[in-house]
C-alpha cells in the first residue's frame, strides 16, 4: 500500500495512519445509519401491512364505494398522498439504458451517493505537510484502504444469507444490484489507487516487491470478474459468468490479502473468507434438511427426483415430490441443483416456486361461479393437484444448463434434484382492497400463486381484499392450458365477497387469436374418449363470470381502469419481462396515482416488480 520514501515525511505518514484508520470507519457509520433507516421503514411497512386488517370499510378514510362514488378533497390524506409521491419518485421514476436496462430514482440516488460518499473522503485533506495540494501521496493510498474496507459489505450482499437482509427486510435478490454497484465502486477506486502506485515516485523501486505482484494480480482478476459480470454476460452466458466469478474473487482476495498483509488494512479482508464460509455452511445445512433421503437419513429412493416435460418450445415445467416440512409463500424461489445436467455437479440455478403451499385446490369444496348451475369439480381435478402437492418450476430456455434440461425434457426424462430454499420476499397482500397481478409468458410462477393465496385468505378472514385482478399476456394460445384447470378452481373458489377478474391476452398471431375468442362457442362439442380437450376446457374457463380472452393488450389503459375504480389500498405485482415491467411502471406515474389522486379519495397503490433476470 504505502512505503516510506525521502520524499515524505514522518508526519504525513503518521497523518496518513491515522487517517486510514478512522475515515473507512466514518464511512462504514453512513453506510450503518443509512441501512438502519432503509429497515426501519421496511420492517415498519411489512408490520403495518401484517396488521392493518380491516373488515369494516365505511369510516375509512381511504376507502370509497368501488363504482362511481369519489370521497371529497381532504387536507387529513396529506400524508398518504407524500407516501404514495415517494413512491412514485423513487420507484417508477426510471433512468432508461438501452430496452432492456432500468435503474429506477431510488438506485440512481444511491449509486450517485455512495460513489460521491467515498470520493470525498477519497480526496478530503489530501495536502501535505509541506503544503502539497491533493499530495498523491495522500489519495493513493487512502483510496485503496476505503475500497478495501468495502468488501466485507460488498461479499454479504452477494450472498443468499446475510445479515444485510435481515437488518433492512429486503431480500437478497433485490439487493444484487447493490451488491454489483458496489463492487463496481470499489473496482474503480483500486483503478485510481493504481494510476496513483504508477505515478508516485518510488514506485519504480518496489515494482517487483511481492506485496505489489499481488495487488497486480488482484487487479486484474478485479477486471476479469467485472467484465463477466455485465448484464449481456450474465445473461447469454451465465455459466461463464457462474465459474469465472467464482475462480475471479477467491483469485483476487487472496491475492489482496497477501497485497495488504503487513502494510495496512489486511484486516478488512480477511471477514470476506468468514462471510462467504457462513452462507455455504448455512446453505449446506439446509441442503441436508431438504433433501435428507440422499444423505442415508432415511430410508427409500427417488423422493427427490425430479420430471420433466415440454410445454412450448422454450417452457419446461420440472416437477417433483415436495419434502413434507418444505413450505414456502407466494412469490419464493429455490434453487435447484441437477448435477446429471448441469457442467459443474454444485451448479445451483434458481427459478419461482410455481406450485402453491396449501390444501386449497383439493380440500375445499367447489363453488360455482358460472351462473350455469353446473359443478366442473371432476373435470377441473386434474393437473390442478401438482400445484399443491408438488414443487413445480417453470424453466425458460435459454442457453448452458436451461437448453441441456430442455434435451431431457424432450424425453420426458427424470433427473436427480437438490433443493435450496425457500429464498426471496412474499408481497403480504392481505390489508390491501383490491390486488392486480400482472404477467407475461412465465410469469404466472409468480402471480398464479399470489392468486390462489388471495383467494385462500379472504376464504379464513385473514384478508381485506374485495377484488383481484389476474392478467396474463401470452405468446401463444396454447399456453392456457398450463394452468386454466387452476384458474377454472380458484374462480369456482372464490367467495361472494370477492370479485375476480380473468384477463388473458394472446399477442401471437391474429388468426390464433380468433380461434381462441370463438372457443365459447364450441361448449356442445362432444369430447373425445381420450380425454378433456382443449376446446371444451377452454369453453369451461370462457363460461366463468369474470374470464376474458382476446388480442393484445394495453396495460396503460386497463391500469388506469383499474385505479379508477379503486379506493383503499390497492397493490399491483408485476412479473415478466422488462417491457411489461417498465409499461407498468409508466401506467402508475403522476397523475394516475399522484398526490392530487390520493387527497381525491383515489386508491393508494403499492407496485411489486419481480422482472425476468436470467441469473
Amino acid at each position: 500500500m504505502f512505503s516510506e520514501s525521502s520524499q515524505v515525511s514522518k508526519d504525513d505518514i503518521n497523518i496518513l495512519t491515522e487517517q486510514l484508520d478512522s475515515y473507512p470507519q466514518q464511512v462504514w457509520i453512513y453506510v450503518g445509519v443509512f441501512l438502519s433507516v432503509v429497515g426501519f421503514f421496511q420492517w415498519g411497512s411489512h408490520i403495518h401491512s401484517k396488521f392493518a386488517r380491516r373488515t369494516h370499510h365505511e369510516s375509512d378514510e381511504e376507502t370509497a364505494p368501488i363504482h362511481n362514488i369519489q370521497y371529497k378533497f381532504s387536507l387529513r390524506r396529506i400524508p398518504l398522498a407524500f407516501i404514495n409521491f415517494y413512491r412514485v419518485v423513487a420507484f417508477r421514476w426510471t433512468l432508461e439504458i438501452g430496452k432492456s436496462y432500468t435503474l429506477n430514482m431510488a438506485e440512481v440516488f444511491v449509486t450517485v451517493t455512495y460513489i460521491a460518499l467515498l470520493l470525498a473522503y477519497a480526496f478530503k485533506n489530501t495536502t501535505s505537510v509541506e503544503g502539497q495540494k491533493l499530495d498523491v501521496f495522500y489519495w493513493s493510498n487512502r483510496i485503496a484502504v476505503l475500497a478495501s474496507s468495502q468488501f466485507p459489505i460488498v461479499t454479504a450482499l452477494g450472498t443468499k444469507n446475510n445479515l444485510v437482509s435481515l437488518v433492512t427486510g429486503i431480500s437478497y435478490d433485490r439487493l444484487n444490484y447493490i451488491h454489483r454497484m458496489m463492487a463496481r465502486t470499489c473496482f474503480m477506486l483500486l483503478c485510481i489507487h493504481g494510476v496513483g502506485e504508477v505515478i508516485y515516485p518510488s514506485a519504480q523501486k518496489t515494482s517487483n516487491n511481492d506485496w505489489v505482484q499481488a495487488g497486480t494480480i488482484a487487479l486484474i482478476a478485479f477486471a476479469v470478474v467485472i467484465v463477466v459480470s455485465l448484464r449481456p454476460v450474465r445473461s447469454n452466458v451465465y455459466e461463464l459468468f457462474f465459474y469465472i466469478h467464482f475462480i475471479g474473487v477467491l483469485i483476487f482476495l487472496v491475492a489482496a490479502y497477501f497485497h495488504t498483509n503487513g502494510i495496512f488494512g489486511s484486516y478488512w479482508i480477511w471477514p470476506s473468507f468468514m462471510i462467504w464460509a457462513l452462507d455455504r455452511f448455512i446453505r449446506m445445512v439446509r441442503l441436508v434438511v431438504f433433501n435428507h433421503s440422499y444423505f442415508g437419513f432415511k430410508s427409500g429412493s427417488g423422493t427427490m427426483d425430479a420430471t420433466t416435460e415440454m410445454l412450448s418450445e422454450d417452457i419446461v415445467r420440472v416437477r417433483l415430490r415436495r419434502p413434507p416440512h418444505f413450505h414456502w409463500s407466494p412469490g419464493q424461489a429455490a434453487y435447484l441443483i441437477m448435477p446429471s445436467v448441469s457442467t459443474l455437479p454444485f451448479e445451483a440455478h434458481p427459478f419461482t416456486i410455481a406450485s402453491f403451499d396449501s390444501s386449497l385446490l383439493s380440500t375445499a369444496e367447489t363453488e360455482d361461479r358460472s351462473g350455469s348451475g353446473e359443478n366442473h369439480e371432476t373435470q377441473v381435478l386434474g393437473s390442478s393437484n401438482s400445484l399443491w402437492k408438488e414443487l413445480v418450476f417453470l424453466v425458460n430456455v435459454h442457453g448452458g444448463f436451461t437448453k441441456k434440461l430442455k434435451e431431457v425434457a424432450a424425453t420426458k426424462g427424470t433427473v436427480k434434484v437438490f433443493v435450496d430454499g425457500p429464498y426471496g420476499p412474499s408481497a403480504d397482500l392481505g390489508s390491501y382492497d383490491t390486488s392486480v397481478l400482472v404477467a407475461g409468458g412465465s410469469g404466472i410462477s409468480y402471480t398464479l400463486p399470489v392468486l390462489l393465496s388471495v383467494i385462500e385468505q379472504v376464504r379464513k378472514g385473514k384478508s381485506s381484499c374485495k377484488r383481484v385482478v389476474f392478467i396474463w399476456s401470452i405468446r401463444q394460445a396454447g399456453y392456457v392450458q398450463w394452468i386454466e384447470e387452476a384458474l377454472i378452481k380458484a374462480v369456482q373458489l372464490a367467495p361472494p365477497s370477492l370479485t375476480v377478474s380473468i384477463r388473458i391476452f394472446n399477442t401471437g398471431s391474429p388468426s390464433m387469436t380468433r380461434s381462441m375468442e370463438e372457443v365459447s362457442g364450441l361448449s356442445n362439442s362432444i369430447p373425445t374418449e381420450k380425454n378433456v380437450t382443449f376446446e371444451q376446457t377452454s369453453s369451461m374457463l370462457l363460461s366463468l363470470r369474470g374470464v376474458k380472452m382476446s388480442g393484445r393488450s394495453d396495460l396503460d389503459a386497463l391500469l388506469k381502469d383499474e385505479v379508477s375504480m379503486a379506493s383503499g389500498r390497492m397493490s399491483v405485482s408485476v412479473c415478466g419481462s422488462h417491457g411489461i415491467a417498465r409499461a407498468v411502471r409508466h401506467a402508475l406515474r403522476f397523475p394516475v396515482s399522484g398526490p392530487s389522486s390520493v387527497l381525491s379519495g383515489g386508491p393508494s397503490v403499492t407496485l411489486y416488480v419481480e422482472s425476468f433476470g436470467y441469473a
